[in-house]
């Protein structure tokens, strides 16, 4: 990987310490990142809010490559929250090979993790193999890409 992506990460209240930790360790590691929220621990805040916020983030970059990092407690939520925009190819990371497919076989750009359910070490993990994972960019791939593409 020439350039390493720009990150726009954003958690709800399940998901807040862990992106605190992985936003250090990407920075210490060289990627710009950018905290879409939330910035203090709400109990009740909502994982919608800040799933739009990393969106609209990403699509307002002019940089080729911008990817998204979403967590909540399961990563389900955040994960169909990011679905919901034209473009986002959002997964939800559970082990280094769901994040390696989803690149390599279906160019995700926004990783949802499950913060209840991983350690900093698991995510870690599974988040370095999403960002190192290229597309593979075969014909095949990028057939189905469009047709999603063309969905909704």
């Amino acid at each position: 990987m020439d350039k390493k992506p720009t990150i726009y990460i954003g958690a709800d209240h399940n998901g807040y310490e862990l992106k605190a930790k992985l936003t250090d360790y990407l920075q210490r590691g060289g990627y710009t990142v950018s905290d879409e929220g939330d910035r203090e621990q709400h109990p009740d805040d909502d994982f919608p809010q800040f799933a739009a916020q990393v969106i609209h983030a990403m699509a307002t970059d002019p940089s080729y490559d911008v990817r998204g990092i979403l967590l909540c407690g399961s990563g389900q939520g955040m994960c169909m929250a990011a679905n919901r925009y034209k473009g986002i190819r959002a997964v939800l990371g559970y082990n280094q090979e769901s994040a390696r497919s989803s690149r390599n076989d279906d160019d995700s750009n926004v990783l949802c993790l499950p913060a209840r359910e991983l350690d900093f070490e698991g995510a870690i993990s599974i988040m370095h193999t999403w960002l190192l994972t290229p597309f593979a960019d075969a014909p095949r791939y990028k057939r189905r890409i469009e047709q999603l593409d063309q969905l909704g």
